[in-house]
């Protein structure tokens, strides 16, 4: 059963918090799926996007590899990634959108005194992009991308790495995850979550997480 959502107040004891990306700061979910099923139309198979919910927040090569196998086809790893890049970065300036009152949240909390992690699976020029785009550089004392972990969600590396350099505990870190795969990482970490609901991962259990919203202004009233 969820708790409750947590009050301002009870967010104000953690020293760290920890962020997704994809899903979680934008909503750039489903904007992957596209970019990922262009892709293959460029190879001239025709696949749903929609088929990205089902490995959302898993590791790239198990995200193409789901991919190559609804449309068949079997392309060369790097030229795939390089039609994928052009396809997904037109999509993040034209149709990319912060999540719900994100913006307003991070200015809270930078006001307080603890740490602020990115901690996501994407490759590092997603990162860039996104954050720049959305003036969101300028939040992060940290940030893990794909690039800084030998082993990606679920596996809690990635969440392990940004405890060990922000020299926080595991019970110290709050984090917010959209995907079952995130969330899974960073509760092997043994942190708090909190699960971002949005259209896009209604197939993703988010059972483990503290409690689940859609809109950051939840923890500013």
């Amino acid at each position: 059963m969820l708790h409750s959502t947590p009050s301002p107040k009870t967010l104000k004891t953690y020293q760290a918090y920890l962020f997704d990306l994809d899903g979680t700061l934008v909503n750039s979910e489903p904007l992957k799926g596209k970019a990922l099923a262009l892709t293959c139309q460029d190879y001239g198979s025709k696949t749903d996007y929609h088929i990205y919910q089902d490995v959302m927040g898993q590791d790239w090569p198990t995200v193409t590899q789901h991919f190559f196998k609804a449309a068949k086809i079997a392309p060369d790893t790097a030229e795939f990634n390089h039609y994928f890049r052009q396809h997904y970065q037109i999509l993040l300036k034209e149709q990319l959108t912060l999540t719900p009152n994100i913006k307003p949240y991070l200015e809270h909390l930078s006001r307080l005194d603890c740490k602020i992690a990115l901690v996501s699976s994407a490759a590092s020029w997603m990162i860039e992009q996104v954050l720049t785009q959305q003036k969101l550089e300028n939040f992060f004392d940290l940030i893990i991308s794909q690039e800084d972990v030998n082993r990606h969600k679920p596996h809690p590396e990635a969440y392990l790495a940004a405890l060990k350099k922000l020299n926080i505990k595991a019970k110290g870190a709050l984090v917010f995850e959209d995907s079952f795969a995130g969330l899974s990482s960073a509760n092997a970490a043994g942190c708090d979550v909190m699960g971002i609901r949005h259209e896009f991962n209604i197939k993703n259990d988010m059972s483990i997480a503290k409690t689940c919203i859609s809109d950051f202004n939840e923890l500013l009233d």
